[in-house]
């Protein structure tokens, strides 16, 4: 199985999780998976070890993999960490970035514009992950983008039920071109505050997270 194959399979069962189709408290059966995708048993076990490596899925003794209720609260704190190491990341990108990392960082929000006109909010995801992953490694400190990577890993479900969110995705787009700006003109104050906001989810912006998780329970219990 190719890498991008797997990534897919994997990406399938979590898109299930976040919508509500496997349901919170779930057992996640390995053969009807891999029945269901057209694979062997492996690469949904391995697909299931990485979400249980974010968060999203348990494996327990006996039951195997089962579905993890997040509690909002945890998910809050991680998108305030998140919101933080970007900061920190978007300051360091705006003084050290080389023009590679400039070229990189515009043809990043380049591709992003082209989803957001798409209006494809899978595209998009996907397009917004290489767009923050360039301004990791503009920041030149290898443990920071490390420390972004990780996290940024755990949140990917919780990102991606975001832009679900009605014009989510356009208002996005236009955060980013702020920041390119802020981070090409060398303008780490500017650059830092921008990526805080852009990732942090205060006020109505936690309030419709809590309420995709809570319409995702919704659809799951209706479908049991």
């Amino acid at each position: 199985m190719s890498e991008n194959i797997f990534y897919k399979l994997r990406d399938s069962i979590e898109n299930g999780i976040v919508t509500g189709e496997f349901a919170p408290g779930e057992r996640l059966d390995e053969t009807q998976l891999a029945t269901r995708f057209g694979v062997s048993r492996t690469p949904i076990r391995e697909a299931l070890m990485q979400l249980s490596a974010i968060g999203l899925v348990e494996i327990r003794p006996r039951r195997g993999a089962v579905v993890v209720d997040p509690a909002p609260q945890r998910v809050f704190e991680m998108f305030e960490v998140m919101a933080e190491l970007e900061a920190m990341a978007g300051a360091l990108a705006a003084r050290r970035h080389t023009r590679e990392d400039g070229a990189a960082l515009v043809s990043a929000h380049e591709k992003c514009q082209e989803a957001s006109e798409s209006e494809d909010t899978d595209r998009y995801y996907y397009e917004n992950e290489r767009f923050h992953q360039a301004i990791y490694a503009a920041s030149h400190s290898g443990f920071l983008e490390e420390q972004c990577l990780a996290l940024h890993r755990r949140l990917r479900p919780y990102r991606r039920l975001q832009l679900r969110v009605r014009n989510r995705m356009k208002t996005s787009f236009s955060e980013h071109g702020e920041i390119v700006e802020a981070i090409l003109a060398g303008d780490a104050t500017a650059a830092r505050e921008r990526l805080r906001s852009h990732v942090a989810v205060q006020g109505d912006r936690f309030g419709d997270l809590v309420a995709n998780l809570s319409n995702r329970e919704r659809r799951a219990g209706r479908s049991g």
